[in-house]
């Protein structure tokens, strides 16, 4: 039984990023089906206001903790986590293990031109990996079967989505019963920094758990979704002084 770390409700896995991927990459191997959620406190708050999605991503086999907020929240009410699991170091450590394997990959989300550089760049880079799939996130609700049935027919064996939340969790958890293996995860804005649309924050940044500061910098109009953060860290010194 994996253990959790509750955090509003949520249950964070407690699991370190390496042994995450490689946990993830043998149920792959022996052709399991899982749903992944990579959370933050963006998703946790969301998760408070919107019962559907909150019952969406506790159907999840794996939430994660894709956020600093969410390590030093746990930190705080004595429960520590092994760190932060995010999409992006997951979609790419099994990416390289896939590649090993030549094992199937299905690509959903970003606009056309992120896609297509997505793809190029995945083919150059892990050459052995085949790509069975790829297609944009503008799609309409009544495409969602056919891309469904697509994903079944080619038997991937990792289904990344990059549709932004609540879309991919929603997503994920209306198509699931279609598939019989798989590892279905929402990775967010991953596809435009592995494409190189948009650069990931310098390793000093990430290191210093300043991520979300360089988000906000680069792409203003992220502003408001940083309120989030704010609105997390008052809603666990609550849980703290209940706990």
């Amino acid at each position: 039984m994996k253990q959790t770390v509750d955090i509003l409700g949520i249950p964070f896995y407690n699991v370190s990023q390496n042994a995450f991927v490689d946990e993830l990459f043998q149920l792959a191997i022996d052709e399991k089906r899982r749903f992944v959620v990579t959370a933050n406190p963006e998703i946790v708050m969301h998760a408070q206001q919107d019962f559907e999605f909150n019952q969406i991503i506790l159907q999840a086999d794996y939430i994660v903790a894709d956020g600093i907020g969410i390590v030093k929240a746990a930190k705080n009410i004595g429960k520590p986590l092994n760190g932060r699991v995010t999409g992006y170091d997951t979609m790419l450590g099994l990416l390289q293990k896939a590649n090993e394997k030549k094992m199937r990959i299905y690509f959903i989300g970003a606009k056309p031109n992120v896609i297509e550089k997505l793809v190029e760049k995945v083919q150059k880079t892990y050459s052995d990996i085949e790509i069975v799939g790829a297609r944009d996130g503008y799609f309409s609700a009544s495409e969602s079967k056919r891309i469904a049935d697509d994903i079944a027919e080619s038997k991937a064996d990792f289904v990344f989505l990059a549709l932004g939340f609540p879309r991919q969790e929603k997503w994920i958890a209306a198509h699931l019963q279609d598939f019989d293996k798989g590892i279905f995860i929402g990775v967010g804005g991953s596809f435009d920094v592995l494409s190189g649309e948009t650069k990931r924050a310098p390793k000093i940044l990430v290191k210093c758990n300043l991520e979300w500061l360089y988000r906000i910098l680069s792409q203003p109009s992220r502003w408001r979704r940083a309120l989030a953060i704010p609105q997390f860290m008052f809603a666990m010194n609550r849980q703290r002084k209940q706990g």
